[in-house]
This record gives structure tokens, sequence and C-alpha cells, in this order.
């Protein structure tokens, strides 16, 4: 095993050591190879994998008694996430350990501002604060950015509310001033059971006399100016007097 070829100050750490401790990586993450953490200085070659070195291995990081030897999760998603191939792929990281009710989105940044200057550290602190406010998806991170570029108001997130057949369910993003829902799409389906589930929460928004709006996560990343304007003309309708700093025709 690559992690004992290194010798017993080597650490698993990344994906690897996160997916020892419960984690799932979301949908569209690729697999990242083996990553092994050494202390500096310590001259090791390991045989598969890829060796990187930390001088922050201390306890607050590894923990002290689970096998193989690792990072802490919450330092192993933060590993994971700046060592990813992509932005998407690092805040999907994140948010997933969240949603995925492994880590409190705290633990993760109390882990960012110890590291100090690691890679990406802006993108993983904003995406923090977005997860501890109540975004655990990247589809709605990507909304609540939008909202701020463009001079939308900001939504209520995550909002809780109980459906037709009275089982609580979460709003992805709402405009509880303007009674306007909006849905982030991470996939289309084409499964009949989930179609169905789809029109009944637009039915229970319409009896609730409420407008939904739905995009697919793509269009919040490719197509940010139409989704905004969209949202704009939508909450115009309902009431809201601001302007969108780009609104289509």
């Amino acid at each position: 095993m690559a992690l004992l070829a290194c010798g017993p100050d080597a650490v698993l750490a990344g994906a690897a050591a996160a997916a020892l401790d419960g984690f799932m990586l979301p949908l569209g993450v690729r697999p990242s190879p083996t990553e092994i953490l050494l202390p500096p200085g310590r001259k090791r070659v390991a045989p598969s994998g890829t060796l990187r070195r930390s001088r922050f291995l201390d306890s607050a990081d590894v923990h002290p008694s689970r096998t193989p030897r690792r990072t802490r999760l919450a330092r192993s998603l933060v590993d994971a996430a700046s060592w990813a191939r992509t932005d998407d792929e690092a805040r999907a990281v994140v948010a997933a350990g969240v949603q995925q009710r492994l880590v409190r989105g705290v633990d993760l940044l109390e882990v960012v501002e110890r590291l100090g200057g690691i890679r990406r550290r802006r993108l993983l602190v904003a995406t923090m604060d977005d997860v501890i406010l109540g975004s655990h998806a990247v589809g709605e991170l990507d909304a609540i950015r939008l909202c701020r570029r463009y001079g939308l108001p900001l939504p209520d997130r995550q909002a809780r509310r109980t459906d037709g057949d009275g089982r609580a369910r979460w709003l992805d993003i709402y405009f509880d001033a303007y009674g306007l829902v909006v849905e982030v799409d991470g996939l289309w389906h084409m499964d009949v059971e989930a179609w169905w589930a789809d029109l009944r929460r637009l039915n229970d928004h319409t009896i609730a006399g409420e407008a939904l709006l739905r995009f697919p996560a793509f269009a919040l990343r490719e197509q940010p100016e139409r989704v905004a304007g969209v949202m704009a003309r939508a909450l115009a309708a309902r009431g809201w007097a601001g302007s969108c700093r780009l609104l289509l025709s």
C-alpha cells in the first residue's frame, strides 16, 4: 500500500481519506488519485498516488485513532476541494460534505482559516459562507451568486414547507416577499414518478398563489444573463421595484 511505503509519518488525505469516513463524491466530480501527505523535509517516494507536503499535520488535522492513518474529515474535504481539477468541482465537494450531514460549514471554514494560503482560498471561503447560510447544492450557490451579480434581491434560502401530502420539504430558492419560488435542477429525468412529483409540487405552488421558476444548473453558469432576466421579470411582475443590471428582452 502506498501509505505504508511512505513511512509512519505519512497520512492519507483528500477525497480518498474523506471516502473512508463516509463521504460520497457528488455527481459529476471525477475521482482523483490517492493523495498522501507528509511533513516538510521527509524524503519519501510514493509507489502510487500523489505525494504532497504540509506543515499542518498535528492533532487538529490528523485523526488520532482511525486506520489507515488519515486526516480528519473537515481537513480531508478542504484539501480535496483545494486540489480539485476545476472550481465547480471544488465547490461541489465542500457543498456535498455539508449536504451529506458529515460536517458543518463552520468546521470547513475553521480549517481554511487555519491553513492560510491554500489554493482557491477565496473561492472556498465564499462557498462556505453560502453553505453556512443554508445553500447546500452547487446550483443553489450559483443562484445566490447570480442574484448578487445582477442586483436582484437576495432570497430566503432553503425555506421549509409542507407539501400537499403533508410532507416536509425544502425549497431551493424562495423570495418570500414576492411569492416566487426558484428551483435548480441538477439533471434532467424521464422517470415517471419523479415527473409526477414535479407536477404535484407545481400544483402546490399554484394553489398557494406562488409563482415557480425552474432552471437547469448549467444555465446559471453558462447563461447567467438570461436567467437573471427571467428572474427579474418574474420579481417585477410580483411587485419588486428594483432594476436588474442586465435585463434581456
